[in-house]
């Protein structure tokens, strides 16, 4: 059945992959290559990202546990530092296929973030947050991906069910259990790539 559906993840689908700034940042630090994202996936349903992401810590509370954590695998890094590192710059390749499947579909954005950041985001970005239906914030339902509540919600307010979306992510961990659900999964690694992979799934041109 063709989807009704698709939903997007906002950092490293819509704008850049915050990854690529770890990396310069590392590189610049003297760290060793991905240390950011292993501090992230060291105990990752209860670290400070996560209770970040779930506004079950601030901003304040995050820069010293993110550094303790840091400081225990080695290397201690300042918490404000990695939330500097957060912002991207827009594919506006992306931003058109969001467009295209919203003249014909749901859409849905879908976002582990920290609270305010989507309130707060560059002027120049709320054009792209209005081709959204469904705007879903892990800083504020406080559930985050890939907890398979946090898809539930998507699809509640979207009044669809899995097998009616296709999910685009940048993380594997975040497309397994949508894809257990149900729904059609795209790992965006190169954008174009993710984009010729959804419009065989839509079924339509998104360029």
């Amino acid at each position: 059945m063709p989807v009704t559906a698709a939903l997007f993840d906002f950092g490293g689908v819509i704008l850049s992959s915050p990854f690529e700034a770890f990396a310069r940042y590392e590189a610049e630090h003297d760290l060793p290559p991905g240390f950011i994202r292993k501090v992230n996936s060291t105990n990752p349903d209860s670290n400070a990202w996560a209770k970040l992401e779930r506004s079950e810590i601030g901003v304040d509370g995050f820069g010293p546990a993110f550094e303790a954590e840091s400081a225990a695998l080695g290397h201690a890094v300042p918490g404000a530092d990695v939330l500097g590192l957060l912002t991207g710059y827009v594919r506006p390749t992306m931003v058109e296929a969001v467009r295209r499947c919203g003249e014909r579909l749901k859409t849905g954005l879908l976002t582990n973030n920290v609270t305010g950041m989507l309130s707060t985001v560059d002027p120049r970005l709320e054009a792209i947050l209005d081709l959204f239906d469904v705007i879903v914030e892990s800083s504020v339902v406080g559930v985050r991906k890939p907890d398979p509540a946090f898809y539930e919600l998507a699809c509640e307010r979207l009044d669809i069910t899995p097998t009616d979306a296709v999910f685009l992510d940048d993380l594997g961990i975040n497309l397994k259990p949508a894809r257990a659900m149900g729904m059609a999964t795209i790992k965006v690694e190169d954008p174009a790539t993710a984009i010729a992979e959804l419009e065989e799934i839509v079924g339509f041109p998104l360029g």
